[in-house]
């Protein structure tokens, strides 16, 4: 089962590059970030002829998460628990079924600048509850894969230049210590398992030719509940997808479980 989370900063905009990148990928399931459409709005047709099952959750103009899966998506639930007051669409869950039973949590994590503020409050209060709905997940004792753009620069290998971004939400001691929380829990980052060397980015900024020189961070995870760790083959980053036509300021990142 391949497993993909790709934040593609709006469906329109890339209305031929998503579709194009499946076609050559073919990934099982993939987890889209920043959709920015309304359910109503989102081009499902696009994807159901090629076989995917989909399902959104939409917000207008900003923000949204879909997932894509060529196995029907069970169980499926909206929004992050934990602040009924919260409309910013950033979190689905769905099951899906092949060899075993995967919890797919599909996320779009603030960026929380700038900080210190209200925003950057926001993103270390979404984060508690993240780690609470992750316990609960745990607690289930099935595979749990949670994937997207978690806007979390994990550590100093994962920026091409991290003295650029000591200032930054993404990279202050709060926000990683919050992302590690969840961590120590008992989930695994799925793509350190397979490279823990420095100079491997998920997404470079549109300007001064960021991706050309791969000046870029690594912002986008897949983690993985112990029984989903035990299933991983494989993981990646499809950095070649960042030159295409139209592309995102993210590229796909992926990984293949025994499921």
């Amino acid at each position: 089962m391949k497993i993909a989370t790709f934040n593609i900063n709006g469906i329109k905009a890339r209305a031929e590059a998503l579709p194009a990148w499946l076609d050559e990928a073919s990934p099982d399931i993939v987890l889209l970030q920043e959709i920015k459409s309304v359910d109503e709005a989102f081009p499902r047709e696009l994807f159901e002829d090629r076989g995917y099952f989909v399902e959104t959750h939409g917000q207008k103009s900003f923000n949204g998460v879909a997932i894509l899966s060529k196995m029907p998506l069970e169980d499926v639930t909206r929004g992050l628990p934990g602040d009924d007051a919260d409309e910013q669409a950033r979190w689905i869950e769905a099951t899906v079924v092949g060899k075993t039973a995967v919890r797919l949590c599909g996320l779009y994590l603030p960026n929380g600048n700038p900080a210190p503020g209200p925003k950057y409050d926001y993103k270390l209060a979404w984060m508690a509850r993240m780690k609470e709905r992750a316990a609960e997940l745990l607690a289930e004792e099935m595979p749990v894969v949670m994937a997207g753009d978690y806007n979390i620069i994990p550590q100093s290998e994962d920026a091409a230049k991290p003295a650029a971004w000591v200032e930054d939400a993404l990279f202050l001691p709060d926000s990683r210590a919050a992302f590690r929380r969840i961590l120590n829990l008992g989930y695994t980052e799925a793509f350190r398992t397979r490279e823990p060397r420095p100079g491997h980015y998920s997404f470079w900024d549109y300007q001064a030719g960021a991706w050309a020189k791969n000046n870029g961070i690594r912002i986008d995870h897949l983690l993985l509940s112990p029984q989903a760790a035990d299933l991983l083959n494989d993981a990646g980053i499809d950095k070649a997808v960042r030159g295409g036509d139209k592309p995102s300021d993210h590229v796909p990142v992926w990984i293949e479980l025994d499921a």
